[in-house]
This record gives structure tokens, sequence and C-alpha cells, in this order.
């Protein structure tokens, strides 16, 4: 079992990124993602939020609810804002006064890192855009998220997930096959994967950035798009096409280059084999009793069965139909053959190697909230994830921030609270 020091000493290993502060101006998913990964390893996060909060706040049910205050007013906040928004500090700031966004441009000075997803240009109005900024903090490295990127005939258009799904060709390969009887429903992914993965590709683009100043002293400007972090995924299906100009169709679970590979009906349900070898595929038989099929020219080798592939699967479906789930999984498992049920969300919580990993973080706000988050998924033996606090509520830490960053006096910050500018 892994261990890790964030979480079993009083005094946790320092982050191997807590020599940054990053600003983080983002949003809903991408941007908030991008920046609990860098926080999850150590940087200094300050998130900036409207006087309404982020979005996501309100993205619910579930919510985490508490009674209602004196007012009558029951605080809130949406499952969906705690899982890409630990380890932060909440300050609220309307940036579009004067006054607040001469605040941000205080804490962008020293800040080594600032992400935001606004619109192309959508910042510059208030002298929060890069070049406004670069002129004051030229070690800032700032990372641009949108939907389509910073140039081409797309860049003022808003983009969410689910449109670049479609637009970036990942819904057109998933779902089922269409028949002759039925065209199939374009489907898309049961999380917002490309909000996901462009946050990935932030994160790891802000790095080498930071890698890059330190050779040059200098930062630099990073334009993300989740249409071109989409494109990228495409992976083997865009290379499929790339290369062969197939044009690759829905395939429900089956692999376009590998057989076989997909879910199987069993007695009690679906079992996946995966494949991904010839020895795999002859174990696979000698499990099914079909030596036979293990030995026939026609699926000697993965680019025969590809070419074969309805044949065998008839084959194979018959013989996995005489299972149940845990007996074949448990014989799949011992002959070396990669296979696995199909998990619901609460069947992966309980998974035994999910609890074994640790992967589940139950954090307390310092409002008394029990928030339980997921853990960063990598290990490290020197410098492992932390984790500090918990999704913090709306400007939890405005108040302490602008006296102890900025060294407002109280009575400036409550002349900024009364005017509107923070909360």
């Amino acid at each position: 079992m892994s261990v890790d020091a964030s979480r079993d000493s009083d005094t946790p290993v320092p982050g191997p990124l807590s020599h940054l502060t990053v600003l983080d101006l983002s949003r809903i998913l991408a941007g908030p993602w991008t920046t609990q990964i860098l926080a999850d390893l150590g940087a200094r996060v300050i998130k900036v939020e409207s006087l309404t909060g982020d979005d996501t706040r309100r993205w619910g049910p579930p919510f985490l609810t508490r009674e209602a205050d004196d007012d009558g007013v029951e605080a809130s906040d949406a499952a969906y804002f705690t899982c890409c928004n630990r380890n932060k500090e909440s300050v609220c700031v309307d940036f579009s006064r004067p006054e607040g966004a001469e605040l941000v441009r205080k804490l962008a000075r020293s800040a080594d890192i600032l992400v935001e997803n606004f619109k192309v240009g959508g910042l510059k109005k208030y002298g929060l855009d890069y070049a406004s900024l670069r002129k004051e903090n030229p070690r800032l490295v700032y990372c641009s998220i949108t939907g389509f990127g910073q140039t081409g005939p797309y860049a003022s258009r808003a983009g969410y997930d689910f449109l670049i799904q479609g637009m970036g060709g990942l819904m057109s390969i998933t779902g089922q096959p269409e028949t002759e009887t039925q065209r199939a429903e374009p489907l898309k992914t049961g999380v917002a994967i490309t909000d996901e993965f462009t946050g990935m590709y932030a994160a790891t683009s802000i790095l080498a950035a930071i890698a890059s100043r330190e050779q040059t002293g200098e930062g630099q400007h990073i334009d993300c798009s989740l249409f071109d972090c989409q494109v990228a995924m495409l992976a083997n299906q865009g290379s499929n096409w790339l290369v062969g100009k197939r044009t690759p169709k829905p395939m429900g679970n089956n692999h376009p280059n590998l057989v076989p590979y997909r879910a199987y009906p069993v007695q009690d349900g679906h079992v996946i084999i995966a494949c991904g070898n010839d020895r795999q595929f002859r174990s696979l038989c000698d499990v099914l009793e079909l030596t036979a099929v293990a030995r026939d020219p026609r699926f000697l080798t993965n680019a025969d069965r590809v070419d074969n592939r309805d044949l065998l699967e008839d084959r194979l479906e018959d013989r996995l139909a005489h299972f149940s789930r845990e007996r074949i999984i448990s014989l799949l498992e011992a002959a070396g053959v990669p296979c696995g049920p199909i998990n619901t969300i609460p069947e992966v919580f309980d998974d035994p190697q999910v609890i074994a990993r640790d992967m589940v973080v139950p954090m307390k706000r310092s409002d008394g909230y029990e928030i339980p988050t997921v853990a960063y998924p990598a290990k490290f033996s020197a410098t492992p994830a932390a984790y500090r606090s918990a999704p913090p509520h709306l400007g939890a830490n405005t108040r302490a921030l602008l006296q102890d960053e900025l060294h407002m006096d109280k009575s400036t910050i409550e002349a900024l609270i009364q005017s509107g500018v923070i909360a």
C-alpha cells in the first residue's frame, strides 16, 4: 500500500510547487481543474471569484446544505464545485469596478502564474490581459483557456465541453453503431472529459513554462483551447484517418484496432475482456475451451481478428454466455487475461483497490462542513500531493488576504465591502 506522507505526518512535506503562487481567475471546470492540480502539488492558489461566486457553486443538486442563517438564507454549494476547488483560497472581487481591477493587478504583481478562461480579449478592458500584466511582472506565466483559442475564425465563440465534444469529433465515434433500421443518436461521454483533459494539458504547459522561466527569467503567454485539446485527444482515431483515410464510426464497446476488446454479456451482467496481444488471446481461448479457434488461421494475429471480427465475436459470445461474471473474471485473471466488471459509481468507491490506494480524501471546511474529495492520482515517493484545505466557502479568505498580502487596514477593507467591490 502506498503511503502518502502528507496525510500521515504532523509535518507535511512541502509540495514540489510550494514556491509558486497562482492567481486563479477561472471558473466552471477546465480552469479550476488546472489550478487544483497545481494546488495539490503544493502551489498556493488564490481563487478570485465574482461576488456571486464560481458558476458551479450553483450547479446542483446535490448541494452541501446547512440550516438557514439569521436572515433565513440557506448557505449552500453544489457538489460539482467541490470536485475541482480543493486547496484554494477564495477571494471575492468585482474587477469590473476600477478599484477591484486594481486589487487583482496588485496580486498579479507578485504571482508566478495566472489562469483565466474569459472570452478572447475579455480581460483587456480591466487591464488584466497578458500584455498589461507583463509590463509589471515579466516573470508571469499567463495561461488563457478558451473554447477555440486566441486566433482563427472561431476565436470569438464561446466553448462548452458538450459543444466541443461534438465539434471535435468525439461524439462521432461514441455510442452504438447505426443499423439498417435504426439511426444511432450521437452521445457525449458521461463526464466533461474535454474540460478535464484541457485542464491537464494546461497544467502540463504551465509547468513547462515555469521550467523555461528558470532558464530565461521570463514568463510567457499560453494559449490553451478546448477545441485544440479535443483534436489532440483523438489519438489513434485521428491517426486512423490521417494515415489510412478510414473514417472512424461509432462502434459501441468495440475497439477499432483490437479484437477481442469489448464488453461481453454473461449470465448476470457484462464483463470487459481486453486482449492486447496474441498470447492473451490464446489464453482466453484456453479458458473458454476454444482451442480450435485459437489455432484457426482466420484468428491467429490481431490483424486477422480485426478482419474477421464478427465471426470471432459470435463464437466468444456463445461460450461466455455460460459463465457468471464472478466466475469468468476469476478464471481470466488467473490466466493473465485483462478483464474486469463494469462498476457503478458506488461500486467504484467500495472497490478494495480504490480503498487501498486512499483515493477518497475526507476534508473539513472552516465552517464545519465535511467534504469527501477524490485524491490526486499519482503517488510521489518524496513530495506527495498534499490536502491542506477543503474547497472554500465563497469569500472565505478575502479579508485576511487583503490585510496580510496587500497590507490594507480594516477600515479600507470595510469601505470596499460596503461599496460592493469585495465580499
